[in-house]
């Protein structure tokens, strides 16, 4: 039986996958928009496994599922034995000899490359701790519909070093752009993350109004993550000078866009008249979860298509 090809982190693909990733997004977005029914999945199951809540990756998988006329199964640890201590690698034996392909979102890394070691089926890393691979990969479909090739762009992060830092990180170096970043002392990036970057893929700013100037995107996500909420208090203080508002946005090129994975919290991370204004494509951006993952599930269960 061959091995399945999984998507755990961004360094999992290459770049030719990647553009063709980004471009068969293209052709299943204007079908959708068309109303043009394509349905290359039929009799495909995604099973979809849930130990942090969501709502735009439930919804993009099981309505992109849909789209492509497959099904997908939901499951929380509340519904499963994982939440009563079965190991996962008997998880990934069962589970992947009855379903097409598997999506996680949970706590740790290993817990999705575990499964997947043991997997049948392809596994998608729908968020660990560590990173957030399908987020970024709208997010640079976005930027590339709104504004063209990324290559060479500079994108600016100001905030925690979270799962999407470390995700926009790799996605510098596969897609050859300058990631600025800008975060409060303490919550500067794991060493180990930045090591093998050079200046031209990375730059560390003390001040974030350094990091966003002339910047091509200006993106943040929330200060206090799942799992980090007995924090919150001290994240609030912390973070304070981190706010994306727009005397920073002033400072980026006036072509400049701002994304944010959402769910958003307006009045800290980011003003309101940011996130509402002109440049801002969050919505775009969350849509276009749903179109790259309908790639993406495409391209795992079927090899390219050319259709």
């Amino acid at each position: 039986m061959a091995t399945p090809k999984h998507f755990l982190q961004l360094r999992d693909f290459t770049r030719p996958e990647f553009d063709y990733l980004l471009a068969r997004t293209r052709v299943l977005k204007s079908r959708h928009r068309n109303g043009t029914l394509y349905q290359p999945l039929k009799g495909k199951t995604l099973a979809m496994l849930f130990e942090k809540n969501s709502t735009r990756t439930r919804v993009s998988f099981e309505a992109g599922m849909a789209q492509l006329g497959g099904s997908a199964l939901f499951l929380s640890t509340r519904d499963t034995q994982l939440g009563r201590g079965e190991p996962i690698e008997d998880v990934a034996e069962v589970i992947s000899r009855m379903v097409d392909a598997v999506m996680i979102r949970t706590f740790e890394q290993d817990i999705v490359q575990r499964f997947a070691a043991h997997s049948r089926v392809p596994v998608i890393n729908g968020l660990t701790d560590e990173y957030h691979p399908c987020q970024i990969l709208a997010d640079i479909f976005t930027f590339v519909e709104q504004r063209g090739p990324i290559r060479g762009k500079t994108v600016a992060w100001v905030g925690d070093s979270n799962n999407v830092c470390n995700t926009w990180l790799q996605a510098a170096k596969i897609f050859d752009f300058n990631f600025h970043v800008a975060t409060p002392p303490g919550y500067e990036l794991e060493p180990e993350r930045g090591e093998s970057y050079q200046s031209m893929h990375l730059e560390r700013f003390d001040q974030p109004l350094e990091a966003v100037r002339e910047a091509d995107l200006v993106t943040t996500d929330v200060w206090t993550s799942m799992g980090f909420e007995d924090e919150a208090e001290e994240r609030s203080r912390r973070f304070a000078a981190y706010q994306v508002d727009r005397d920073m946005m002033r400072l980026a090129k006036p072509e400049a866009l701002f994304m944010h994975c959402l769910p958003a919290h307006r009045g800290e991370e980011v003003e309101a008249a940011v996130i509402d204004g002109p440049q801002s494509v969050v919505w775009e951006e969350a849509e276009n979860r749903m179109h790259t993952q309908k790639a993406l599930l495409e391209y795992l269960l079927l090899g390219r298509v050319e259709s």
